[in-house]
């Protein structure tokens, strides 16, 4: 019998989609044991980023790195593993689930145990590449593990906590990092992670997901489009990333990086439209539908750069670390654990407008409360803003998936479009929000500053008298008046540009309410224009009574 013949299935248990699972029916507590290891799955492939992009500052220490150049690691992992499920997904369809589970977990463990070994820059930048690939197999198993452990009647719930788990890696990592620095420095922190990943590792090899069709599905095409594809993402995903670092206009490498990005894209995109069997079906991928999914996905993931952007870098402006943001984090993990919990209460397939639109509302609200920072501003301060805003980074989630799913299931062809463009706009629109608010941050710093130290003058009384009160401090350790004096003038110069930040900031709080807002009222209106269409079309079709004889 051939490998690829298709079985046969109960009603119950047909795959949904091409490489996903069966769905036997599963005891009580087997299905328990599905959940509990696809939590275990889905947080430690979360952990593997997380941990580094909250603990960038030490690992530069650790590794003898710059700024720009430590900030390779986050973008080598966003540039593997965003272009990662164009191969993976048909992976799965043709070699099956179990080599699929074990090997990439297999893999992980690997990834995660030749960190221990990691002592330059160079080799630290190719393992977080090899984790990017690993980590986005283990987002799937953790999805198709917790989709086990619900019934066929609540399946798409499982759906949403299985990609909101995932998202509670980034505050949970921020919470608890800082013991593991203290047990093994920055080994620590991936002696924990090797330990998340076996046992990971050993969950899926004691309760395997049920079995699904294998198909060949490969052809000698799909890696002539990967060969295009992936680099080309990587090449942008580098501009996005290090771009705000190096300066935009600065750096020779990201004009080339940007034209080779373009070059190789367009060329994916030229051979993957005129191919019969598509990895990437470009004529539905430009549907007005798809289209509008992607944008709004993009819009909100921008906007939801304000937790990572701007209300940690603000506090890191003031001064604090990790250790003293736990509190905040804290807030941010309840949100998005109240948002898994609400989101998969209230799921309606085809509902996006109704999650998103709350989303939108607690992001909008979330930055309008931080816009009223001062250089008093502590964390405590943004317990509520950035509860809101937890809230809403994951509530929407699990909707536009399932909005995007429910195109795919009709037309299982298009499985690896959606996924690639899911995850495109997932990280694209992390990196542009971070890449653009972080420009708007410094430019406006700039402008701040240039403002503030125009009126700064020691012919102002007011201005003399904060330096001697800045010099004064110095009176015990400095004898010489004219170096006190050059003292007190370097401490008003320091006061000048943390206040130059904090205005800054409130400025980008602002500009991330106005970007959530803007996005609600076009997906409001658009709402509005297809009920009043619907309308219209119905009015058309219906019946003209008949006049009286």
């Amino acid at each position: 019998m051939s490998r690829y013949a298709p079985r046969e299935w109960q009603p119950h248990e047909r795959p949904t989609l091409p490489g996903s699972p069966s769905t036997p029916l599963h005891s009580p507590a087997r299905r328990a044991a599905f959940a509990v290891v696809g939590f275990i799955v889905a947080i430690t492939g979360g952990l593997g980023n997380a941990l580094v992009t909250a603990n960038l500052l030490n690992l530069q220490g650790a590794i003898g790195a710059t700024s720009a150049e430590i900030a390779w690691l986050p973008a080598a992992y966003v540039m593997t593993n965003v272009s990662a499920n164009l191969i993976l997904v048909k992976f799965r369809q043709q070699f099956g689930l179990r080599l699929f589970t074990e090997a990439f977990l297999l893999l992980y463990a690997l990834v995660t145990f030749a960190h221990l070994f990691v002592n330059d820059l160079n080799s630290a930048i190719a393992v977080r590449a090899a984790h990017g690939i690993a980590a986005a197999a283990m987002s799937t198993l953790g999805l198709y593990y917790m989709m086990q452990a619900f019934p066929a009647a609540h399946r798409l719930r499982g759906l949403v906590v299985g990609i909101g788990v995932a998202q509670l890696a980034l505050p949970l990592a921020r919470i608890f990092s800082a013991e593991l620095l203290e047990f093994g420095e920055w080994r620590g922190l991936y002696l924990f992670e090797l330990g998340l990943a076996l046992v990971a590792l050993g969950g899926v090899l004691m309760l395997r997901l049920p079995p699904s069709d294998r198909m060949k599905v490969f052809e000698k095409r799909d890696f002539l489009t990967f060969a295009l594809f992936a680099p080309g993402m990587a090449l942008l995903c580098a501009v996005l990333s290090l771009g705000r670092i190096e300066w935009w206009l600065e750096a020779e490498w990201i004009g080339w990086a940007l034209a080779g990005a373009i070059v190789l894209l367009t060329a994916a995109m030229a051979v993957e439209h005129f191919r019969e069997n598509p990895l990437i079906n470009t004529r539905w991928l430009a549907s007005g539908t798809m289209v509008r999914l992607a944008v709004a996905i993009l819009l909100i993931r921008i906007a939801l750069s304000e937790q990572s952007t701007g209300a940690v870098g603000f506090m890191q402006a003031l001064g604090f670390t990790n250790d003293q943001m736990h509190g905040m984090f804290a807030a941010v993990f309840v949100g998005g654990a109240l948002g898994i919990v609400a989101s998969a209460l209230t799921i309606r397939p085809n509902r996006m407008i109704i999650p998103s639109t709350i989303a939108l509302g607690c992001i909008a609200i979330g930055a309008l409360l931080d816009s009223r920072s001062t250089n008093l501003t502590r964390p405590a301060d943004m317990y509520v803003s950035q509860f809101l805003i937890g809230f809403g980074s994951v509530y929407f989630l699990g909707p536009a998936m399932v909005a995007g799913m429910g195109r795919v299931i009709g037309q299982p062809r298009n499985l690896i479009t959606f996924v690639v463009l899911f995850g495109m706009a997932q990280n694209l629109g992390g990196l542009i929000g971070t890449a653009a608010l972080g420009t708007f941050q410094t430019v406006r710093e700039k402008y701040h500053s240039s403002q503030l130290v125009e009126h700064l003058t020691l012919q102002d009384p007011l201005v003399a008298a904060r330096v001697q009160a800045g010099a004064s401090a110095y009176s015990q350790a400095i004898a010489d008046p004219a170096l006190r004096n050059a003292q007190g003038v370097r401490a008003l110069g320091a006061a000048a540009s943390r206040e130059a930040n904090v205005l800054a900031y409130n400025d980008v709080f602002l500009a991330i309410a106005a970007i959530a807002l803007l996005t609600m009222a076009w997906m409001l209106v658009h709402r509005l224009q297809l009920a009043r269409r619907d309308r219209l079309a119905a009015a058309a079709t219906a019946p003209t009574p008949s006049p009286a004889s």
